[in-house]
Order: C-alpha cells, then structure tokens, then sequence
C-alpha cells in the first residue's frame, strides 16, 4: 500500500485541458499524492489542439497513465485504494455515461467504481448552454453522491490573468480531496472602500 494519496485523474473530450495539466502540476508539487491517469481519444485531441501537447507529454506528469481501453486495469476495480477521482474537464458524454453507468471505457468504469465505493467523485463539467439532459445527468451524479464542479472563475479575487483563474479554481477542487496547496484564499471584507475584498495566501 502506497503512502501517498491516490487520485485517479481521468480527462475527457470538453474544453479546458489546461485544468488538467495544472492539476496534474500542482498535485506532484504537493509530494503526497500520487495520480493515476486516463485521457479519452476525444482528450488527447483536445489537449493537442488547446495546448499544443501530446498523450506521452501530459502522461509524463502523471505518476501512472492507462489506456481507456484497458478496461481490465487496477483502476476498475472497487479494491485499488485511492481517496477518489477527478474528471477534469468533462465532457457531457462522459457525464451521461457516468450517471447511466455505462462502463464502456476505464475512464467511466473507474468513475463508476468510486461511486460505488462511495468515495468521492468530482466531474469538472464543461458546457454551456445547458440542455435539460444536461441537467438532469449531473442531477443523477450528485444523488449518487458525486460532485458537480463547473470551472466557474471567481472574480471577487481580482484575478490578474488566466492561469490567477485556473490556479484558484484546481486549489479547490484538489481541497475536496484534503489535498492542500498554496493558492489564494478568500479571507473576508475589507475596511477599505476601495478594496472590497482581500486575498490570504497559504
């Protein structure tokens, strides 16, 4: 058994690759965790034409990598120990799949096993707008106790660019594992008029 929490990655066919890959940064940077991670064929072209990257580029940030056809791997099964798994970003067929509980691939199988589980599950969704097929597959997700995570930027932080936004919002979702890195905090109303909010940095 490792010493290192183990968090499943898994990166489907939406918009926002660069969630993924600074994830993935941040979670080695942190030294206690260990990722294991699956990528779509929708992803890995996503992450090609987003970021300009290869499969085996945002492989190697990853401790392990496994092909989403190899649908025998330690992933999918209920006794691989990890503390859950990220979906990030996730694509609405990955969500549907997901919330019907069609293991057609390791990425949904191994999703499908942390809700059985009940370990946690976040879905980072990506779409807009939403239909009501939409809607009602993250309904779904969360009564199994998944968790709906959208990445929403948080301007009340006075963000200074994109990767301020990207940062702020993998913190979070890292924390839901109890996985803590440093990023900007939200540390209540200040005095000044001028600064109607302030930041606390870990």
């Amino acid at each position: 058994m490792t010493s290192r929490l183990r968090l499943v990655v898994g990166i489907s066919g939406a918009t926002g690759a660069q969630y993924a890959v600074r994830l993935l940064q941040l979670a080695r940077e942190h030294g206690g965790v260990e990722t294991h991670l699956v990528i779509s064929p929708s992803g890995v072209l996503n992450i090609h034409y987003e970021l300009g990257l290869t499969r085996q580029a945002v492989g190697a940030m990853a401790d392990h990598t496994y092909s989403p056809r190899d649908v025998g791997a330690a992933l999918a099964s209920g006794s691989f120990a990890a503390a859950g798994m990220v979906v990030v970003p996730c694509s609405m067929r990955s969500l549907a799949a997901i919330a019907h509980g069609l293991s057609d691939n390791l990425l949904t199988r191994a999703a499908d096993v942390t809700l059985k589980e009940r370990r946690r599950l976040v879905l980072m969704v990506r779409e807009t707008p939403l239909n009501l097929a939409h809607l009602r597959n993250m309904t779904a997700v969360t009564e199994m106790g998944g968790v709906i995570f959208p990445p929403l930027p948080a301007f009340y932080l006075r963000p200074q660019s994109i990767a301020d936004m990207i940062d702020h919002t993998v913190c979070r979702v890292l924390e839901l594992f109890d996985i803590h890195v440093p990023g900007p905090r939200w540390a209540g109303m200040g005095t000044d008029s001028e600064q109607p909010g302030r930041l606390a940095q870990d």
